[in-house]
């Protein structure tokens, strides 16, 4: 049997050198730390389903800045693609709407909360693309 599909967004709102997490308050994986996002609607850019959902979800504007990564991952009940943004706040403050908690978290220690399993590969790849940068940047 073939599982359920799920495509959706994630948000890695970065400021200076820090991100923005927000924590799960229900479902299967309530209290767990991910990156804010949803689902993409039908006729919708991910770029578009990432800036209405982050209206949403935190009652601010963002801008989108760039591509991170696409994350797939096998959850036991559906498999997820997840589409992953480089984004920075255009106007507002980030307010919890959906929520539990959240916090900004430094690039350099991302792992200090307990993340999805699909956002642990978030994670990766924000680590390896700030990798990237710190060694460009000594050339």
């Amino acid at each position: 049997m073939c599982k359920k599909k799920i495509r959706v967004v994630a948000a890695v709102i970065k400021q200076g050198d820090q991100v923005f997490a927000t924590q799960r308050g229900y479902g299967n994986y309530k209290d767990w730390w991910e990156f804010p996002g949803g689902k993409i609607e039908k006729n919708e850019t991910p770029e578009e389903a990432i800036v209405r959902e982050i209206r949403e979800e935190l009652n601010t504007e963002i801008i989108v800045n760039g591509f991170l990564t696409t994350v797939e991952y096998n959850y036991p009940e559906f498999h997820l693609t997840m589409d992953c943004f480089w984004c920075s706040v255009k106007k507002g403050h980030l307010q919890l709407l959906e929520h539990e908690a959240a916090k900004w978290l430094p690039l350099n220690d991302l792992r200090q909360v307990n993340w999805l399993p699909a956002d642990v590969l978030v994670v990766e790849a924000i680590e390896k693309s700030v990798r990237l940068q710190a060694s460009q940047s000594e050339m």
